[in-house]
């Protein structure tokens, strides 16, 4: 239920939840389901567009639909089984598992219409935060107080409020990755597959990949780049992104087919960060609020659903269980093994997708070449016999 605060008055509620884009709105719906009784504050009644993560896929896929919400998630996304991966105009292997392809804001829409009646959506925007080791208040602007036990503050990249309470972002990359997203048609008839990642082509171009998808609204493109925002290759590419992309992967056209970038081209600069002085009574932080991922690792979704899952699941009903809301209630969920394991393997992914695109040392060049070789390998033992493949990915842990 969407409402406002009246002003002068106030609203009660187990848990207020600041910020409602993807990790506030699922803490939400969780947190709801349970019957707790949740405020949801966000200054915008409907999401605005936003360049953040735009496809899913695999284990992902797996956890959605165990919390009940991949049915909300595909109605409003484009699916599909194979994607090709290819570098320098040729074929590696075919990744052949379900994905979505959407954009960021329709999937907060979709995650918002499944709130539960236990949650109320107040559209305004925080302005100030008092916390204390029993009732915490969350002051809506131009409207009222929200009071709660606890606060789960949701708020992404955004400082502010956690400056109020005194905490601040350690930056552990300054300017870690540049990302780029944008619509792209064929030029002339249809592409050659429906989906694809493309590798960068030479290590001095600083890129990863690039992934091509479907969506509900046409084929979406992000390139996962590690190139300075100042380099004059950025300029060049938003200024002329087909002939720009064209020349810096010369094999794209060769595996996809002739392309067109339509429409604006928006970029994401990403600070690899984590939040310090966070253990304070009364609020908790969850996903980049906590701690950014690398977009090219593709691990910061996964990340945001670890700090949900276990918030919402284990550690909120246990705080709430008995009186009071103090620091070391809360250092309970910074110290959960299963979010501290997530967390470091974000960090540690992050540092190897850009070793693994930009480092020059020989023991990255070997190691790019093996992993080339090996899945050309496993591509034409795959397709001679399916049934090893499949055994040798089982025993790996990988998806068959």
């Amino acid at each position: 239920m969407t409402t406002t605060v009246a002003p002068g008055t106030g609203i009660e509620c187990d848990v207020a939840v600041v910020g409602g884009g993807l990790s506030g709105t699922l803490a939400a719906i969780m947190l709801g389901r349970a019957g707790y009784r949740v405020a949801l504050v966000d200054r915008n009644a409907v999401f605005p567009p936003e360049f953040r993560v735009e496809k899913i896929g695999g284990d992902l896929v797996s956890r959605i639909e165990r919390i009940g919400l991949l049915d909300a998630v595909s109605a409003n996304a484009a699916r599909f089984d194979e994607i090709v991966n290819a570098r320098r105009g040729r074929v590696l292997d075919r990744t052949r598992t379900p994905h979505f392809g959407f954009l960021y804001e329709n999937l907060v829409a979709a995650m918002r219409a499944s709130l539960p009646e236990t949650v109320t959506l107040i559209v305004g925007r925080v302005n100030d935060l008092k916390t204390s080791s029993d009732r915490q208040q969350v002051f809506v602007h131009e409207q009222g107080m929200v009071e709660a036990r606890l606060v789960v503050l949701a708020t992404g990249m955004g400082d502010l409020l956690r400056r109020t309470l005194g905490m601040e972002r350690r930056v552990i990359h300054e300017r870690q990755s540049l990302t780029f997203g944008f619509d792209i048609r064929p030029a002339d008839g249809s592409f050659k597959c429906s989906a694809l990642t493309y590798y960068g082509e030479r290590v001095s171009d600083g890129i990863d990949y690039l992934s091509l998808f479907p969506t509900v609204t046409g084929m979406r493109a992000n390139l996962f780049t590690f190139r300075d925002h100042r380099d004059p290759w950025v300029k060049a590419f938003r200024e002329s992104p087909t002939e720009t992309l064209a020349a810096t992967l010369p094999g794209l056209r060769k595996v996809l087919g002739d392309f067109q970038v339509v429409g604006r081209v928006q970029n994401w600069i990403m600070d690899l960060a984590v939040a310090e002085n966070c253990r304070q009574d009364g609020v908790v932080l969850i996903g980049d609020a906590y701690q950014t991922s690398c977009p090219a690792a593709g691990t910061g979704f996964s990340r945001l659903l670890t700090d949900v899952e276990r918030l919402c699941h284990v550690h909120v009903p246990q705080w709430l269980a008995t009186p009071g809301m103090t620091a070391d209630k809360i250092g309970c969920y910074y110290d959960d093994p299963a979010k501290q394991a997530a967390d470091t393997s974000a960090l540690a992914q992050a540092k190897y997708r850009r070793s693994l695109t930009v480092d020059t040392g020989l023991a990255w060049r070997v190691r790019r070449l093996l992993l080339v070789w090996r899945r050309r390998l496993v591509d034409r033992l795959g397709r001679l016999s399916p049934g090893t493949v499949a055994r040798l990915r089982t025993l790996s842990g990988r998806p068959a």
